[in-house]
């Protein structure tokens, strides 16, 4: 493993991109630092002490912490995140998006330039609401969280914040095509990170204080590498359909009567389940900060307090729904099918065309529910664990499955570019058996 890493810097072109990575991702921590202009941080900061367990918290993860401290990355990525599923999703509903999609790297271009047209309008929005918000911000002695409220500090912020957003997107774009690995995941990764040592740190602190024994402390870090033990295995996860492609003769040579196989992944929708129930499950907490003297309004956001059984039961179920959801999106049995049929390959005992679909599709509703079952697992049981022995809010949002899901997922990937390079040159991968496999 080690002798692998030495690898990768003794390949001049390998060692550039890794370089330049990690200097591209210094830029967007370094720039997370730099707060928006006009707004008390001490009121703002006080806020999202109570807001940890809300989409305000969430949200705060995905950028690494710049959202509650108002910076000019505050947005992140995340509008370019929304455009891109709005996209994706309208590529399974409106024509002319489907004929894009269709048209190769041609049609790749215009649905990017409309993706950051989209980002774009998306990071205005927010970042007008955002001022909007940040204006009614208030702490316990009645101080705003803006220090001059009015249109000037509305302006500036839709401005600057925007500007940030797309300077990201500038910068994972940058990393995609100069770096190594998905530049808009490994912004997202970075930030998710970034809130490992704090937590660390709190978690020092407890165990110092008598807050917590070490023997509880080894158990939580054993528990921590089980469950990404078992995201990665889940995540590699596959079922291998072997197709087999018919002999060509051309000319006086043979070609084909290959036989291969299709990779349909457990989990081939990633994060993605778990980031939308999660938004879904966040609403009503959200709303009810808004009203914290309706005593009616309170009493039902209890059922869906994080821990609760309703927020549970409801939580598991939006995941395995979104689980298939998401899957019937981004794999279509009928294409799959008809373009095996084109290039002439069949899966053997199966008819080619509809028969072929209807075999893909009832094999990926088998394979989809253990791979959905086991997010909602992720997503629920380690936290009950966590809370039951008062971790920290910065060690338990890195045990939840969205945050431990990102980072498995975005390292794979990573990974498996960087083994991909290593072989290429005869170089010896991180696994002597096997390969690295990536979600894409």
């Amino acid at each position: 493993m080690f002798e692998s890493f030495k690898n990768v810097f003794r390949i001049p072109e390998l060692r550039n991109r890794v370089l330049i990575t990690l200097g591209l991702l210094a830029v967007y921590r370094v720039g997370g630092q730099i707060p928006t202009p006009g707004i008390d941080h001490q009121v703002l900061g006080a806020f999202f002490d109570r807001m940890g367990g809300t989409i305000f918290g969430l949200y705060n993860m995905f950028v690494g912490g710049a959202f509650e401290r108002a910076t000019i990355f505050a947005l992140g990525v995340m509008p370019y995140i929304s455009a891109s599923i709005v996209f994706q999703l309208l590529g399974s509903m409106w024509p002319y998006i489907q004929r894009l999609q269709k048209e190769g790297p041609e049609g790749q271009k215009k649905i990017t330039q409309y993706t950051r047209y989209g980002t774009v309008v998306l990071a205005l929005i927010q970042a007008l609401g955002i001022s909007v918000w940040l204006a009614g911000v208030r702490d316990d002695f009645g101080r705003s969280a803006v220090i001059e409220p009015g249109i000037g500090f509305t302006l500036m912020t839709m401005i600057t914040m925007t500007t940030g957003t797309i300077f990201l997107m500038w910068l994972g774009e940058q990393i995609q095509e100069h770096g190594i690995g998905n530049g808009i995941s490994l912004i997202i990764f970075v930030g998710i990170i970034a809130q490992l040592p704090i937590a660390v740190k709190d978690e020092t602190e407890a165990v110092i204080n008598g807050l917590r024994s070490g023997l509880v402390e080894i158990f939580i870090l054993v528990l921590w590498v089980a469950i990404v033990a078992s995201v990665v295995l889940i995540t590699q996860g596959q079922r291998r359909i072997v197709v087999q492609y018919p002999q060509r003769v051309v000319g006086r040579k043979v070609y084909g009567g290959q036989s291969t196989h299709l990779p349909l992944r457990i989990n081939a929708a990633g994060v993605m389940p778990i980031i939308f129930a999660q938004s879904i499950m966040f609403v009503p907490g959200t709303f009810s900060s808004f009203f914290p003297e309706s005593a009616a309004i309170q009493s039902v956001a209890e059922w869906f307090l994080p821990g609760a059984l309703v927020y549970n039961v409801l939580y598991g179920f939006l995941i395995v729904f979104f689980a298939y959801f998401y899957t019937a999106i981004i794999f279509n049995p009928v294409d799959v099918a008809e373009n095996m049929k084109r290039v002439g390959g069949f899966i053997p005992g199966i008819r080619p065309g509809k028969r072929t679909a209807d075999f893909l599709d009832r094999i990926l509703t088998r394979i989809t529910l253990p791979g959905a079952i086991f997010l909602a697992f992720i997503a629920i049981v380690p936290f009950l664990i966590i809370t039951s022995m008062n971790v920290s809010l910065s060690a338990s949002s890195l045990f939840g499955g969205t945050g431990i899901m990102i980072v498995v997922g975005v390292g794979l990937d990573t990974l498996q570019q960087i083994e991909s390079h290593l072989v290429t040159r005869h170089y010896e991968g991180f696994m002597r058996r096997g390969r690295i496999r990536g979600r894409t």
